[in-house]
This record gives structure tokens, C-alpha cells and sequence, in this order.
């Protein structure tokens, strides 16, 4: 790593918080600080809040969120209740007064972010949103985690349903997952499959599956990315660690079928090396068929 970009990036971090207001007391001077205030902002956003989820989503140690939960408590800006079904499980929701300080932020962040662009003109005002939007992608694409998923657990039956309910609705005669060309999802465990759950910030964005075919080929299976995340790469990382687990299983050929409508997954795979191969199986919904060489 290069001590000049490491210093860019320490730049830039000091020139954000600075901007944002990170640095002060009281964040858009409303009397609490901006950690209070972000918390006030995710809650409202969803309409209340799983605490475990919360915590999930923003990285943190759940004594100090537990401090700053009691902190809009105390405030009664908030309130916590136990989980519906689940005696040990807390949601925290907006009180009235709650709700209106999240609309007072709302209206001040919006005079921030407006103050700043008003410094620029508009071409200049263009360059710095299309700058900010590559950097959240950027960065949130560097967020990535890809593990090997149990296909019970509920990130992956939660992906797989997506992926099923998205073939249903883009291809021509809909998908029955039965007649679909592939194992059913229990079966997807090792020695004899895999399933890939990819997560950002701890939240599945995609999935993907190698089953064995062969002592020598593989087949890959249910890529999917979420609607949200597309863009970021996700896809294209799932199929190297899929390929990874391949050869690590001693795979020397890995195969591969889609749908004629998936056109951008064909291009992906022809990009990722992939050659078109004749029929090699007998799903239903496959009209290409590809294989690569490890």
C-alpha cells in the first residue's frame, strides 16, 4: 500500500467528519451528539427497529448502543418493548416526541447538504455527487463477505426465495424451483455442494452454489444479486469463490446453465472466461450452457 494514498484517504476522512458535523458536541446543534442522532435517524427510517438488527447494521458493540438507547430513553425519545413472539428479543420504536426530532434533523441535513452544493457551481455541483455515489459504491462494495452458508439458515432461504421469485417474474412461462434443473436447497452441503451466502454490513445481498457432478466437474448454480447491491461486483466475486471452492474439492471443469432472458448473465460469464458448450443436462429453462477450464 502506498503511504500516499493512505494519506488521501486519511485526508478525506478528516475533511468528511469535518463537514458533516461529526466533530461537534451537538450535532446540528439539536443537543445530542451524532451518534445519538444517526440512531434516531435508522429507527425512524424503518418505522422502528429489531435491536439485535440494529446493532447488525451499524457495527456496534451492543454496550455501547445499549448506552445510547438508554440515553433517547431518557430523553423519551424512544421506546423499547419486548419482540412479539420473542420474550428476549427488543424492538425500539419513536415516541411522538421522538418523531419529531427525527423530522427536525431530517429538515436540517437537508439545509446542510443543500449549503454545501450551493458553494459550487453546477458543473462542479454534477462532478461531486457523481464522485460521492462512485465512492459509496466503491466502499460499499469493499463491505463484501462471502461464506459458506448452511442452506437452512434464514440468510440463505431468504436469498433463495428472492432468486426463485426473480426467475418467476422475468422468465417468459414463470419458475417452478421443482423442474428447475438443479438439486433441491438441502442438498446443497458439502462434500457433494456448497452455498455462498454474500453479505454487506451483515445483510445478504446474493447467493450462489456449486454441486458436484462428477470426480472432475462441478456446476454452478443459483447466482443471484440483490436488486440494491447490483453494481458492486457481487456477482462476479460469488463465481471466484466459486470457482475457488472447485478446485479446492479437486474440480477440473466447471459447468454452468442459463435462461435466454438473463442476457447480462451471459455477458458476465463469457467475460469471466466461460465457453458456450452444447447441452449438457436436461433443465427445462436452460438455453445456453457454458463450461470453464480451471
Amino acid at each position: 500500500m502506498q503511504i500516499d494514498d493512505i494519506q488521501q484517504v486519511r485526508r478525506f476522512n478528516r475533511l468528511v467528519t469535518q463537514r458533516a458535523g461529526a466533530l461537534e458536541e451537538s450535532y446540528l446543534s439539536r443537543g445530542r451528539p451524532l451518534g445519538e442522532a444517526r440512531l434516531l435517524f435508522e429507527i425512524g427510517v424503518a418505522g422502528g427497529c429489531d435491536v439485535a438488527l440494529l446493532r447488525t447494521r451499524l457495527g456496534l458493540d451492543s454496550g455501547y448502543l445499549s448506552r445510547l438507547l438508554r440515553s433517547l430513553e431518557r430523553q423519551r425519545l424512544v421506546e423499547l418493548r419486548k419482540a412479539e413472539g420473542d420474550g428476549r428479543a427488543r424492538s425500539v420504536v419513536l415516541t411522538e416526541k421522538g418523531r419529531e426530532e427525527f423530522e427536525a434533523y431530517e429538515a436540517l441535513s437537508d439545509e446542510v447538504a443543500e449549503d454545501l452544493l450551493s458553494l459550487l457551481d453546477e458543473p462542479r455541483r454534477k462532478r461531486l455527487i457523481a464522485a460521492m455515489g462512485e465512492i459509496e459504491r466503491l466502499l460499499r462494495g469493499a463491505a463484501l463477505e462471502i461464506s459458506v452458508e448452511d442452506p437452512a439458515s434464514a440468510d440463505a432461504r431468504w436469498c433463495l426465495e428472492q432468486y426463485f421469485a426473480e426467475l418467476s417474474a422475468r422468465f417468459e412461462n414463470g419458475f417452478d424451483p421443482g423442474k428447475g434443473g438443479g438439486p433441491p436447497s438441502s442438498e446443497m452441503r458439502p462434500p457433494n455442494g456448497w452455498l455462498l451466502v454474500a453479505r454487506i454490513d451483515r445483510e445478504p445481498v446474493g447467493c450462489g452454489a456449486l454441486m458436484r457432478l462428477d470426480e472432475v466437474a462441478g456446476e454452478i448454480k443459483r447466482v443471484w444479486t440483490a436488486p440494491a447491491a447490483r453494481g458492486l461486483g457481487v456477482a462476479a466475486r460469488l463465481m471466484g469463490r466459486l470457482e475457488a471452492l472447485a478446485r479446492d474439492a479437486g474440480f477440473s471443469i466447471v459447468r454452468l446453465d442459463t435462461n435466454r432472458t438473463l442476457s447480462e448473465a451471459r455477458a458476465m460469464y463469457r467475460k469471466l472466461g466461460y465457453v458456450e458448450i452444447p447441452r449438457y443436462n436436461d433443465n427445462p429453462y436452460a438455453h445456453h450452457w457454458f463450461e470453464k477450464r480451471l
